[in-house]
């Protein structure tokens, strides 16, 4: 079973939306567009435990926080397609589901001539869900369900009772059925104490329910054992004297029963639910044998304890029924193991539907799982798969760590080699610090993507506006024009810069004034790596001389690995010693993608308030926030 199309109104930041996923899905976007927000609705049409918190919903998950209108209630709706079902899921749902044309995206019911279209190519069986949850003026308070969202009668034709409904006249989709679809959401920046804890919905209960049906019997014996201590508490001398004086003294005012054990003294008067919330997880990890609770880890060990659980998970449910939705993976681990997390979800659930801004977790993603997410003029929140045919797989893995760190900007700066990318971040940052009204690239959001030579440059084009960027490109004077095929792919790049100059370091040595290549030599000729082959030079050169010995330093120096040409427009105090052809790019693309700074968290104004930490099961959601270790 898989989550083929989400739709939103009214929820968090998103006053309209739809989202169409792949089996494996990567939600891109810049922050606040409403990756978190997706996130959390599948969670509330989908995750058994969700709805029984409370309140299930409040004022902050309105849009707006607005849930009146006109004096009438204005309500949160959450649509999900499931399709792909499973043979257990078409037995039990059989007279909710509906047709579904996958190629359009749209149920064969709402078309004309349903009747004939039913059994063409690209439909099939799908499961509708719908999410509601509005203000009850009565109650004043709010309500939340789910329900089978199949066809309903013309509310003129319901009794006025079932047309005022929430639900409208459809049944419920209820925390039985939700269990079926086995919804598992990871989220990003929180752990609490109840992660790795018994209480319901968390990681170990939803393994222990999956394992079997003994927990009574384990609750049972569990709190016998406890009472039947032996030897029993309230044998302790002083407490076996304070049991016999109570007796007495009781039994002049009641009427007890007979024998000694009319008072007694017990470990506590716990029930199980107590149990669920006192019970916690224990681990020693190396060098140290001493095992402490989970939560006294290290934030990456225990991210790495609620993945291994989550492999538990995924084999007791047959590995391949699990939707498991995934904010930020990365949160405190290290790339091999963001890598390996990756790799694990997308083979081993059902789906997987991820959010992120680490690299090495995008690069795990094919272009065909990317869903670029935006805003439409009227604000509204879509989500499209990407044209894969519009970026060549071959050139997407040849070149897939830069294409991750693109996927994650607004736009994107092609230049040639990697002498160029060194120095534009540095003079981006002089222009920075020396006008207020120059904005960064890496805040603008620009990405630079290093070509393999001049001549590789307009290929890249095409892929990038596939990918929803806006792409620039800079390269060196051509002798020889482009023609043919790679002028049209130049026409894909929304502004192109040639250099006057053939070879990036001869723009810089002609282009800086000579005191700046005088205290760019004075710096790296006393490095160890300093090309004395190539060009020697001491302080008393003439300046004269100098363009000449700057150029053969660089050019002994090429790459970023050497960082010279990057030190040579360190040396730079402002624009009036930067290179005029660099400055003119910066400046363009600064003109061309003007932002106003923001804090780096992803739908921060979409955060739910006052949420339970920490909760985990299978069709509810992990979160994994930042815990001290010892």
């Amino acid at each position: 079973m898989r989550v083929r199309q989400l739709e939103i109104e009214n929820f968090r930041g998103v006053e309209a939306g739809c989202v169409c996923f792949r089996r494996n899905t990567l939600l891109v976007g810049g922050n606040n567009v409403g990756k978190s927000t997706i996130c959390e609705a599948l969670d509330l049409a989908l995750g058994p435990e969700r709805l029984s918190r409370r309140p299930a919903i409040d004022e902050h998950d309105f849009h707006d926080s607005r849930y009146v209108k006109d004096g009438q209630p204005l309500p949160i709706t959450i649509r999900v397609v499931l399709t792909e079902l499973s043979d257990e899921a078409l037995r039990r749902f059989g007279g909710h589901l509906r047709r579904w044309n996958e190629d359009t995206c749209e149920f064969i019911d709402e078309a004309e001539g349903a009747a004939d279209q039913a059994d063409d190519d690209g439909t099939t069986w799908a499961l509708p869900i719908l999410f509601r949850g509005r203000y009850d003026p009565e109650e004043d308070d709010f309500e939340a369900d789910t329900f089978f969202d199949h066809p309903v009668e013309d509310p003129a034709d319901l009794e006025d009772e079932v047309a005022a409904s929430l639900g409208g006249g459809r049944d419920r989709f209820t925390r039985v059925h939700k269990r079926l679809c086995g919804f598992v959401f990871l989220r990003a920046l929180r752990t609490g104490s109840r992660a790795l804890g018994l209480q319901r919905g968390s990681l170990l209960d939803t393994v222990l329910r999956l394992s079997g049906d003994g927990s009574a019997e384990m609750w049972m014996d569990t709190l016998r054992q406890m009472r039947d201590l032996d030897p029993a508490v309230g044998d302790v001398p002083d407490l076996a004297d304070m049991r016999t004086q109570i007796r007495d003294r009781l039994g002049t005012f009641v009427n007890l029963a007979p024998g000694e054990e009319s008072t007694a003294f017990f470990a506590s008067d716990l029930t199980r639910e107590h149990l669920r919330e006192v019970v916690r997880l224990f681990v020693a990890t190396g060098p140290s044998d001493h095992p402490v609770p989970f939560s006294r880890q290290g934030t990456g060990s225990i991210n790495l304890l609620v993945f291994a659980l989550l492999t538990m998970i995924a084999q007791l449910k047959g590995n391949k029924s699990v939707v498991f939705a995934m904010e930020e993976p990365e949160i405190a681990l290290p790339p091999h193991t963001q890598r390996r997390v990756t790799r694990f979800v997308r083979r081993e659930m059902g789906q997987t539907i991820v959010t992120s801004h680490s690299p090495y977790v995008i690069e795990q993603f094919d272009p065909e799982d990317i869903v670029m997410l935006d805003r439409d003029p009227a604000g509204h929140l879509l989500g499209t798969p990407i044209d894969p045919a519009g970026v060549k797989l071959k050139n997407y893995r040849a070149q897939r760590r830069q294409f991750s760190e693109a996927i994650l900007s607004r736009a994107v700066l092609v230049v040639e080699g990697e002498t160029e990318a060194s120095v534009l971040p540095v003079a981006s940052s002089i222009l920075e610090e020396t006008e207020s009204d120059y904005t960064h690239l890496d805040l603008a959001g620009v990405s630079i993507f290093t070509a393999s030579g001049d001549k590789d440059i307009p290929r890249w084009g095409p892929p990038f506006r596939a990918l929803g960027k806006t792409p620039f490109c800079m390269y060196d004077k051509q002798t020889t024009p482009f023609t043919g095929d790679d002028l049209t792919s130049l026409a894909a790049f929304e502004e192109t810069w040639e250099s006057a100059e053939e070879g990036i370091e001869n723009i810089l040595v002609s282009q800086v004034p000579v005191e700046v290549l005088r205290r760019f030599l004075d710096e790296v000729v006393t490095r160890d790596d300093y090309p004395v082959h190539a060009a020697g030079y001491d302080a008393t050169e003439g300046d004269e001389k100098l363009p000449d010995i700057a150029r053969k330093v660089l050019k002994a120096r090429k790459g970023d690995a050497w960082g010279y040409a990057a030190t040579l427009i360190e040396q730079c105090q402002d624009r009036s010693e930067l290179p005029a052809f660099v400055v003119d790019v910066l400046d363009r693309i600064n003109q061309l993608i003007r932002v106003t700074p923001v804090i780096d968290n992803d739908d921060a104004t979409d955060e739910e308030p006052n949420r339970e930490q920490g909760e985990v099961e299978l069709g509810t959601e992990v979160e994994a926030d930042s815990v001290e270790g010892p």
